[in-house]
């Protein structure tokens, strides 16, 4: 979520060309191990072919939440209610770059790095990032 959540905020529009780069700098940088699943919606930048023969090309298995169901991705559900709770209504933006940095703000400095979260043991994200990289 990480470097998802930085890379599409400095866009206005959810693109095929902006998913297929999001995942590229994420699996440079995060470098993981084989048999990793990338959950999404059905948008059309994920089912793509460009971005599917990426994922094929990183051994990547894509899962996809059924039509209508939020409930297939209730983390992501879940994170998008707090972020609106926590930031998105709380504040008024003149303008398309503030919200963008206001947003990323709270996500990487906030959400994953300080908020602590109940149900991965009142530890931060980032903090069980880290720990799952030392057992890898």
């Amino acid at each position: 979520m990480l470097l998802f959540s930085s890379f599409i905020m400095r866009s206005r529009h959810m693109t095929t060309n902006l998913v297929v780069k999001v995942l590229e700098s994420a699996y440079y940088t995060q470098t993981p191990s084989e048999g990793l699943i990338l959950h999404t919606d059905l948008g059309t930048q994920y089912t793509s072919q460009e971005f599917q023969t990426l994922l094929t090309n990183y051994k990547i298995k894509p899962s996809f939440s059924k039509k209508g169901c939020p409930y297939d991705n209730a983390c992501t559900e879940s994170f998008h209610a707090n972020l609106k709770k926590e930031k998105v209504y709380r504040t008024k933006y003149a303008t398309f770059e503030q919200a963008n940095v206001a947003l990323f703000q709270y996500i990487e400095g906030w959400y994953n790095r300080k908020r602590i979260h109940s149900s991965i043991g009142y530890k931060t994200p980032q903090a069980i990032e880290d720990l799952a990289k030392k057992v890898a």
